[in-house]
């Protein structure tokens, strides 16, 4: 028993890592222009549904994958 007690104290003494406002901004702009770009390939350049769906799902992991690698390569530094 004491050591699940001594578990959850430091679990909760530990710091929160909230979530700037800058990052909350920067993934809406994201998000909304994902938005755009579906419907820009669905409605302006007449692709099928499924084909715009494929390539904003595709732009939005391999913008997800650059964000993890820049977040890698800032948190190795300190």
């Amino acid at each position: 028993m004491t050591v699940d007690r001594d578990v959850i104290a430091e679990h909760e003494q530990a710091p929160s890592d909230e979530v700037s406002r800058a990052t909350v901004i920067a993934y809406s702009v994201a998000a909304t222009l994902l938005l755009g770009w579906f419907l820009f390939g669905w409605l302006v350049l007449q692709q099928g549904f499924v084909d715009s769906v494929g390539e904003s799902a595709g732009a939005g992991f391999a913008l997800l994958l650059i964000i993890s690698v820049v977040g890698t390569v800032r948190r190795s530094r300190r």
